[in-house]
């Protein structure tokens, strides 16, 4: 039957090669007919750069280490931590509640510090994993609440707030037009895709994720690739945290909260496959837009953001569901 109508099988392969992208342009072509071509502006554009750009940092770091079968459920309390380690070194000096009060740290440290922060908690998570031999899903649950009670602790569960002007302009600014976030993201991106598909190092993560043993017999050292893949996303959580905190000018309890939840939900529409091996930066970053477009959507039309998140739950289940029907003769 198939062979009888070539074009409907080449669109259906296309189809199937491309569900992301495809529901990503039909999500973004409705919404601009309910929104009567208004999301399609510049401003709406930019808008939606901006409130995704900290998400797409957190959906490339989760993403990769998806692809290596792991999973991260520690994402959205480490950059909370992070946010707040770097907002505790931008604060202004004459600020009277600020943790460290009269002090004027170098405008680097903030930067730094997050970053820091953030490839401690990934490189302990990949040690926890790879040589502990904890499951992924357990030693970031773990991590998870560490990175709580380390927020609470140190920021004494008070705001961090009035942050300096040159660190908030890290990611308010913008070059002409374009938001600083979304160049950041293009870089960041760009970093991922050649780490990906062309070096040694993506090889090696597709393969752990394909297959863990056929990887080990092949000579490829799959623990120190694991706990090199989790440093990578902590240090992109790390971005995230710093990002965050420049871009709402403060840092509380409640920063990045479900950070976690949309990152999954987005790299799982944009074809990471739960099972390990499969997925693409440009898949990661289409999905993110994905999320965004939906939540920008229901927002525009009025629906409950406690409704937002049982939608987000059964996009996740959706998603899996059928990368499970897809990918179920995989071994």
């Amino acid at each position: 039957m198939s062979g009888k109508n070539p074009a409907l099988d080449q669109a259906r392969t296309i189809l199937s090669r491309y569900t992301n992208l495809v529901t990503f342009i039909v999500l973004a072509t409705v919404l601009s007919i309910l929104t009567k071509g208004a999301s399609l502006g510049w401003d709406s554009v930019q808008n939606l750069v901006i409130a995704e750009s900290v998400r797409a940092f957190a959906a490339l770091g989760v993403g990769i280490i998806i692809i290596t079968r792991g999973i991260d459920l520690s994402i959205g309390f480490v950059v909370c931590l992070v946010a707040s380690v770097s907002a505790s070194f931008a604060q202004t000096t004459d600020y009277s509640a600020a943790l460290y009060p009269g002090v004027d740290f170098p405008s680097y440290l903030p930067i730094v510090a997050g970053l820091a922060t953030g490839a401690a908690f990934g490189l302990f998570n990949g040690v926890l994993i790879a040589y502990g031999k904890l499951p992924p899903f357990i030693a970031t649950l773990g991590t998870m609440s560490i990175a709580k009670g380390l927020q609470l602790i140190y920021t004494r569960a008070n705001v961090i707030g009035s942050l300096k002007a040159p660190f908030k302009n890290i990611a308010q600014g913008s070059v002409g037009p374009v938001p600083n976030l979304a160049v950041y993201v293009f870089i960041a991106s760009f970093i991922v895709w050649i780490v990906l598909r062309h070096t040694r190092q993506g090889t090696h993560l597709y393969a752990i994720g394909g297959n863990p043993q056929a990887a080990r017999v092949s000579g490829i050292n799959v623990e120190f690739e694991l706990v090199k893949v989790y440093t990578y996303a902590g240090i992109l959580y790390g971005v995230a945290g710093v990002l965050q905190a420049s871009r709402l000018g403060l840092a509380n309890a409640l920063t990045a909260n479900g950070m976690e939840l949309d990152a999954i939900a987005a790299v799982t529409v944009g074809g990471v496959s739960q099972t390990g091996g499969v997925g693409t930066m440009g898949g990661m970053i289409v999905g993110v837009l994905t999320l965004g477009i939906i939540n920008y959507g229901m927002t525009y039309l009025g629906v409950d953001s406690y409704f937002q998140l049982l939608v987000k739950g059964f996009i996740i289940l959706v998603a899996v569901f059928a990368d499970m029907k897809k990918y179920k003769r995989r071994a």
